[in-house]
Order: structure tokens, then sequence, then C-alpha cells
């Protein structure tokens, strides 16, 4: 693929060119590792490295072009110099104009919060295919292009990356795209120059104050996402949420809300629910689901309003609603031979951790033994980490508090710092075994038929990093192997 430079400059808010911009233009880039003859290598200052220091080694290795914040002290001849006020939006930009702005093609509609977002978004994309559209999907778990399936690496991948991705959509035929916007993203500028057609928000709770400090700079990260939003497209937010006001303010798209509590132009009430799923009535009209838990009655009903707010028809919605199944990793259900049920979730944030919890306790009424097997990440907020430990243990009959993805850190001093959230009496009903295949058989060892076993904070993930180190690791696996050993 090529592209005239001066075409992916068009809508780019330049301060000053030096050189042809007539070239063609071979791909675009942010890491120099990538140029090759042709390139256009984009600077862009990041949180561990400035691109600007990689200007030589990319004109060295190739690049046509180079657009950057700050000029380098000598220019290379024969390489066109674009200077911009900001690199990381220029990325975007430029990625959307290589791809013929792919995104101006599709139906994109952007899912964010801190909790549901890949249950929302992974449901959308089976929904619309079940409907008969071509579509896309950009996820936590996979990434799919019409149905292949690609490996995702981020939340949101990098702007060009994605505007690969949704080029390939293009291609395909694509219709829809449902992906999901992390607070990462939007702050990164990684959405830069996409045209969305509909924005959801789920909730917002603790997490991710390692990057950006405050609550009130995470919240600013999630509202920039609808403050984009165009009048021609749909802002969708949820109303039991006390951000969700927040979200749609000065926001220039359409609004609407969805609510389990209160009015809303999207209503959802739990009839009946077991471990088998649970009947909702969803805007006056009862359907049963295979899905269980308040939270996913929420995440339902978001699927629910997205998809008549992108045209498709109610009648036509209820009846796959009802067939979908739930995401792998999200409250996965696995029986022992014993008598023991074992839950799989990818509850990684307090909240989640808690929303979790309150739904098997609301299914189990007190009857059998909920023993929860916990951990916390390495390198991310450590502030969450007594708070997972202390809701965890005041919905839990026993505790085990284990490894995670210890990353750089000592597993130890994260289960050392969970731990000083425990109330002295919780203290008593919590073991701490390090291992995370050790805890999970250590947690079924002590089930009896009729309890429960939750292994929490991983969920879809196969591997488990160790000093940098990723190594195969899958709960369901493990679980599995437990069951079968007891």
């Amino acid at each position: 693929m090529m592209k005239e430079l001066k075409h992916i400059l068009k809508e780019l808010s330049v301060t000053q060119i030096y050189g042809d911009q007539a070239k063609l233009i071979t791909a675009v880039t942010a890491d120099s590792r990538e140029v090759k003859a042709g390139s256009l290598f984009i600077a862009v200052r990041g949180t561990k490295c400035d691109g600007h220091a990689f200007i030589s080694q990319a004109v060295e290795a190739g690049a046509a072009a180079v657009i950057c914040e700050q000029l380098p002290e000598a220019l290379h001849g024969g390489v066109t110099m674009i200077v911009v006020d900001d690199s990381a939006a220029a990325t975007g930009m430029a990625a959307s104009a290589f791809y013929d702005h792919p995104s101006r093609r599709l139906r994109l509609t952007g899912i964010t919060g801190t909790n549901g977002k890949t249950t929302i978004a992974t449901l959308l994309y089976k929904m619309f295919d079940a409907l008969g559209y071509k579509c896309g999907l950009l996820s936590t778990v996979c990434n799919y292009v019409f149905r292949t399936r690609c490996e995702a690496t981020h939340t949101t991948p990098d702007p060009v990356r994605l505007n690969a991705l949704l080029a390939a959509m293009v291609d395909k035929g694509c219709e829809y795209v449902f992906m999901e916007v992390s607070s990462h993203a939007v702050e990164q500028k990684r959405i830069a120059g996409l045209h969305f057609a509909g924005g959801i928000f789920t909730n917002l709770t603790h997490d991710h104050l390692d990057y950006h400090g405050t609550f009130d700079n995470y919240l600013a990260a999630k509202k920039k996402f609808f403050d984009g939003l165009t009048p021609e497209a749909f802002a969708l937010v949820n109303n039991d949420d006390r951000n969700g006001s927040v979200m749609i303010q000065n926001c220039r798209a359409s609004k609407h809300t969805f609510s389990m509590r209160g009015m809303a132009d999207f209503r959802c009430n739990i009839i009946e629910q077991g471990f088998g799923g649970m009947l909702l009535k969803i805007n006056g009209t009862e359907v049963w689901t295979r899905f269980i838990g308040d939270y996913n009655a929420s995440n339902l009903l978001a699927v629910f309003g997205g998809a008549i707010l992108l045209g498709a028809d109610k009648e036509e919605v209820l009846p796959v609603l009802s067939s979908l199944r739930p995401v792998d990793g999200r409250m996965e259900v696995i029986r022992s031979d014993m008598g023991v049920i074992g839950i799989v979730d990818y509850a990684h944030t307090p909240d989640a951790v808690e929303n979790v919890i309150e739904a098997i306790n609301r299914l189990r009424q007190g009857a059998g033994r909920l023993i929860v097997v916990v951990g916390a990440g390495g390198d991310r907020d450590r502030t969450k980490r007594p708070v997972m430990a202390r809701i965890a243990a005041a919905g839990a009959d026993r505790l085990i508090l284990t490894s995670d993805n210890p990353r750089s850190e000592d597993p130890d001093t994260i289960i050392d710092e969970m731990q000083a959230g425990l109330a002295p009496d919780a203290v008593s009903k919590m073991i701490r075994i390090t291992g995370r295949a050790d805890a999970i058989r250590a947690a079924v060892m002590l089930a009896t038929p009729g309890d429960i076993v939750l292994v929490a904070g991983k969920g879809h993930e196969t591997y488990q990093e160790i000093k940098g180190v990723r190594h195969h690791f899958d709960d369901r696996e493990e679980l599995r192997k437990a069951f079968k050993m007891s």
C-alpha cells in the first residue's frame, strides 16, 4: 500500500514543513524498529521513552518523512520533516489517512468504563453476527476481522495497528465494529482520527490510578471519549452509575440511558435467577438468558440498548440475546463430579470482586460455603490491593490470598499488602499460598459437595507473568485439574 504524503497530511494541524510533500509513503509507524524504505516515522513522546531520540535511526533505516514536535539539530537531506504540536494525535490522524479513513466506512461503536467493556463489546459482535451482518471486534480477549480471530495485545491497539485492523474489516465487507476504549487509549490519543457511530459507558470504579494519579483524572479521560462524539453519533450511559450523567455533559451526540433501578430509555429487572441463568424483563418483555449476576443483567441491557440504537429490531434482538453465552473467563462455571461449583472470573478491581461475590452469595442463599482465591497484579495500582482483600474476606467463608501476575514485584510483598486490608477477625479465615496453582488445588481440597470455589483475577488470560517472563497458566485448566484430583 502507498499513499502520497500530502494526502496523509491533509487533516493534520501542521506548523512547519521542510521538503517534498509529493513523495509516496509505504508505511506509517511510531516505532523506529519498524521503519523501512519509504516509511513515515512519527516521533512521539511516550511515558518511557521519547521518539525524538530515534529520528536519526529511523532516517538511517529508510524513512522518507518524519513527523515531530521538535526538529532535530541537523536536517537530513531528502527526508521531509513535518512539525506538529501533538505527535500522539498526529499518529492517529496520519494512520487513518494512510488507510483511507476506514472508520468512516464502518459503524464503529466504542465501549468504555471500568468493568463490563469486554462483555458488552463481545456480545454486540456476536449479536450482529447472529443477525446476519458482517462485523468486527476489538477487545481485551481477542480481535475479530469478520470471523477471523486475531490475538489482542492491548485493550485498545496502537493507532497504526488499529487503523490497519479497521481497514482489513472494510476489505472483508464489515458493516459494524465494536471496540473497547480504554482510558489509556484516550489519554495516549490512540483513537485520534476515528469516527464513531456511538459510545457506551458502563461504570467507573477504582482502577488505573497508578497511571492517572487521581480518580478525577481517570474520570476526565473517560469523558474525553464522549466529548469527541459527533452530533450524528449516540451516547448510551449507565444511569445507575453516578458518573453516567457526567459523561454526557456537553456531549454533542444524542443522549440515551439504561438502568436497572430507575427511569431510563432502556430498563431491566431480574425476575428470577440461578446458576443456569436468569429471567429478565427488558423494556416490558421477558427474556431468559444464560448469564448470572446483577452486573451481567446491566451488561445485557447495554447490549440491548446499543443494538436498538444501531438500528436493530427489538423482536429480532431479544431471541438472539437469549441465545448468547458468557464471554470466556467471565463468570465461567465449571462443575466437579463431586458436586462442587467452580467459577472463574476476570474480576481484578475492588468493585468487580464485590459484584461477583454478591452475585454468588445471592444465588447460594446460605447453602454451601464460598471459598475465594484471589490475588493482585504487580506493577499496577497498589492502593486497590488491601481493598480487594477486605471485600473478598467480607463475602467469603474461606479466603486464599495468592499470586496473580506479579510481573517485576515480589509476589509475597503483594500478598502482604493485600493482607494489610484485613480486619483481625477476617485473618482467621484467610490462608496465604503464593503459588497460584497450589492455591487453586487447596481451595478444591477444602471444598465439600455444595460448596462454591471462586477463582478471581485472571479470567480468560492464559499466562502468568513473573520477573518479566510469561509462563503458560490458565485458571480454568488448573481448576479442572484440581477437580479431577479431588
